[in-house]
């Protein structure tokens, strides 16, 4: 549950700063291609994950936060690249995506990786309340 807390106050915290700060800190600005986007957890489909709770949310403001049940959260600045597409950075990659589905309950993407490969993630819209399943340890 801690990983979902974390998450949580990130989010908050990321909210509360003014715009001016936002952009001080080299967060970019990410048009809105509709609500069903943005401002949205997605929990990545169960037959499309191996380990349940993987979750993203794309906030209007350009700021992505990835997080699971399993791992410590990430932030990134995501950007639409396209009126179907848009990318994100991972550690020292940009990581480019094709919206293929998008509508308020479903989010498909088509991750395009090293070597050509493709690949291709299922959201569902999280349901609130969410817990993270109880992991084996």
């Amino acid at each position: 549950m801690r990983p979902i807390i974390l998450a949580t106050l990130a989010v908050a915290a990321l909210c509360a700063l003014p715009a001016s700060a936002q952009e001080a800190e080299g967060m970019t600005s990410a048009p809105m291609i509709g609500a069903s986007l943005t401002e949205k957890f997605w929990v990545q489909s169960e037959e499309d994950a191996g380990l349940p709770g993987s979750m993203v949310l794309f906030l209007s403001e350009g700021t992505m936060l990835q997080d699971s049940c399993w791992e410590t959260y990430r932030l990134s600045n995501w950007k639409m690249t396209g009126e179907d597409s848009l990318s994100w950075q991972e550690d020292t990659m940009t990581i480019e995506a094709d919206i293929v589905e998008l509508n308020e309950a479903e989010l498909i993407l088509a991750l395009q990786l090293v070597g050509d490969e493709t690949v291709e993630k299922r959201y569902t819209a999280s349901p609130v309340p969410f817990l993270c399943p109880d992991m084996p340890r």
